[in-house]
């Protein structure tokens, strides 16, 4: 992640949660009493996020300290301790909430990630994300994906282009739609068609696409399209795939395997502040 975009990010997060003061701490703390406080994971999980830790605390105050113990992409166990952070307790706690927000569902799609991937293991599946993310964190929750071992699909809609059911049905055919976005665009950027139909897949393969997607197949749907596929272009499996279904497509040969339920129907790893006055 950018630090600069990171920074831009947390300030919106902490006028958001801060207000004018935090009331609470400027009411109960010095301005100068000073205190320790350890980060620490409550449950197993795929940590991610330690950018947020450290730019956070700095942006809140560059009194604080910060000491790094784990790295994102790490395995913990409950109880580990994740970062010690020295400064103002008022500081600290300003930024406590935002960064536990941000770290927490993090590391939610970074663990469940790590599982995903680990379920093809054995076969050349990359398990991706999609755009179904959180208004306003994409770039922190496709970061999540990659910590746990994941890769990332469009950032944004000027990624690349993706051409779907809708457009197919408003344009005509997947030849024409292909066709009229190919003559407009440059070399860098990718085609990938959605198909449902094997019929759909060999219009896809005679317009040379980039990308052939495998909308709502199964395995064996999948196993038997992809043999008109050349070996040049790219295949994706997506739609109503959970992660009790990957081990099944182990053998499909598909290349990427697609999941909306990273980053939309995770559960947040708890994460904590424990902290100590001087």
């Amino acid at each position: 992640m950018n630090r600069l975009k990171v920074r831009q990010e947390l300030e919106r997060f902490f006028l958001e949660d801060v207000g004018v003061a935090d009331l609470t701490s400027e009411l109960l703390f010095e301005e100068n009493q000073t205190g320790q406080g350890r980060f620490f994971i409550k449950e197993d999980g795929v940590l991610s996020g330690t950018r947020i830790l450290e730019e956070g605390m700095q942006l809140v105050s560059s009194r604080i300290e910060v000491e790094m113990v784990a790295r994102d992409g790490m395995e913990l166990e409950k109880g580990d301790t994740i970062a010690v952070v020295r400064g103002p307790v008022a500081e600290i706690l300003e930024a406590e909430r935002v960064i536990l927000n941000l770290m927490q569902r993090m590391s939610g799609i970074a663990t469940l990630t790590r599982k995903a991937t680990e379920l093809v293991q054995g076969s050349s599946i990359k398990i991706c994300d999609t755009r179904k993310t959180t208004p306003g964190l994409r770039m922190f929750e496709k970061y999540a994906v990659r910590c746990g071992g994941g890769v990332n699909h469009r950032l944004t809609l000027d990624g690349g282009v993706m051409i779907k059911d809708n457009h197919i049905a408003m344009y005509g055919s997947i030849q024409n739609a292909v066709k009229q976005v190919r003559n407009a665009l440059g070399p860098m950027t990718k085609i990938e068609v959605e198909t449902e139909t094997i019929d759909q897949v060999r219009d896809a393969v005679e317009v040379n696409a980039d990308i052939i997607m495998f909308d709502n197949c199964t395995p064996e749907e999948i196993a038997e399209r992809i043999s008109l596929v050349p070996k040049h272009i790219a295949t994706e499996a997506s739609g109503g795939i959970t992660l009790e279904d990957l081990p099944f497509y182990k053998e499909s040969g598909v290349q990427f395997i697609s999941l909306g339920a990273l980053t939309h129907s995770v559960k947040s790893i708890d994460i904590s502040l424990e902290l100590e006055v001087d």
